[in-house]
């Protein structure tokens, strides 16, 4: 079976800004990404099909048994043994949304030509599936998709042996630990959710962890930290201050005091000190959040909701973020006061007023940020970059004033 992940078209408009710069299924949620959740479930060869600015870096391998399957649907074992029954040419639908789609060796070469070839022989989905179609589905799933992940990752292996006789443990057999783990003078609780630390990664002295969480490879929890429970912290992370209910995807720092909540933060993000999101309304309502397929706010039907950060965006010490901020792709937020609750892809300001962060500076600091990882902002990079600047010059609606 070769297995090809496919950006949903609406699901995707539903998920930005953090698609704009992967693909539905680089999305982490739990300990894994949904790209590494199927593989590990299936053990088979993983690609994408993605759209065309995307498709370079993630790229498509077909071969002689393809089966398209949803970017957003999260593997389980029904799941598997619903679409191991497809013959050629079924498709497994969830009402009106495509599941999977048994397309062997047919030449599909974008995901129009794939959803219209899924179109003649639909099949229901009668049981149980579990997809991540809105921004908030991620930190609500998260909890749960670590614990699932837990049993996955865990089974059969045994983990490292917490050696430091002033860390304080809670339930330690809910407590995986990879090779090369350092931690010192901490309090691990795993009472109420499974806690894993990644290869390498360390917890510094005083942080407080209670689980579920995940701590991804290489990663940081700073000196005096606060983990409060259904947390992911992806790989190569500094993390410091009060973290709830949060997913942060990958090489992103939050290394000071400061508060986040019920939020999501991609890749090569940095949290400048004392930073706090706001995570409930002063009148308990419900949040809304900018949805870029409406085109304005939408209603999340949740009383909790933080902050939503695309891809290399920063924002200065002390920035206050309001409840249900939505920031887009290489943004840079500094100063006084609320700054506004949607903040456009490239903007550079704050309360005060935005103005456009040019393409060719948003380039220099992701060279430099990355640089510091040894990893090389290429072209490829670079032109996933250019493509959301032209893609989002309609929302900086200061341009248009000049």
């Amino acid at each position: 079976m070769n297995i090809i992940l496919y950006c949903d078209p609406v699901i995707r408009q539903n998920l930005l800004p953090l698609t704009f710069t992967r693909p539905i299924s680089e999305i982490r949620v739990g300990i894994l990404t949904i790209t590494e959740k199927w593989e590990q479930y299936t053990g088979a060869s993983v690609s994408f099909m993605t759209t065309p600015h995307l498709q370079e870096k993630y790229t498509k391998q077909q071969s002689h048994e393809n089966i398209y399957v949803n970017g957003a649907l999260l593997p389980s074992a029904p799941i598997l043994h619903e679409i191991h029954k497809l013959k050629l040419g079924e498709a497994l639908y969830f009402g009106d949304t495509l599941l999977a789609f048994n397309g062997d060796n047919l030449e599909l070469h974008s995901i129009e030509d794939m959803v219209e070839a899924s179109s003649s022989k639909k099949q229901d989905c009668a049981i149980e599936c579990h997809l991540v179609r809105e921004l908030w589905d991620i930190f609500l799933m998260n909890g749960e998709e670590i614990r699932n992940d837990y049993k996955i990752i865990t089974t059969g292996r045994k983990s490292q042996p917490i050696n430091d006789k002033h860390t304080i443990v809670y339930n330690e057999e809910n407590i995986f630990i990879e090779e090369g783990v350092k931690i010192r003078a901490a309090i691990l609780n795993a009472e109420q959710g499974p806690i894993y630390l990644g290869k390498n990664s360390q917890i510094h002295e005083g942080a407080i962890i209670k689980g579920p969480f995940a701590l991804g490879e290489g990663s940081n929890v700073n000196v005096g930290g606060k983990m409060r429970g259904d947390v992911s912290i992806g790989p190569f992370c500094k993390i410091g201050g009060e973290v709830a209910a949060s997913v942060i995807f990958g090489y992103t720092n939050k290394g000071h005091e400061g508060y986040l909540g019920n939020s999501v933060l991609g890749e090569w993000i940095n949290i400048g000190a004392d930073t706090n999101t706001s995570n409930l309304k002063n009148n308990y309502a419900e949040v809304k959040i900018w949805n870029y397929a409406k085109g304005g706010f939408k209603n999340t039907g949740q009383q909790f909701c933080g902050l939503i950060m695309g891809d290399h965006s920063k924002c200065g010490i002390n920035t206050m973020f309001n409840t249900g901020t939505v920031v887009g792709v290489s943004a840079n937020i500094f100063g006084p006061g609320f700054p506004r609750n949607f903040i456009p892809s490239f903007s550079w300001g704050g309360a005060a007023g935005f103005e456009t962060f040019s393409l060719r500076k948003a380039y220099e600091v992701a060279e430099k940020v990355m640089g510091r990882r040894n990893i090389k902002l290429n072209d490829t990079e670079k032109n996933i970059l250019k493509h959301v600047f032209e893609e989002t010059q309609q929302y900086r609606v200061w341009d248009k004033k000049e």
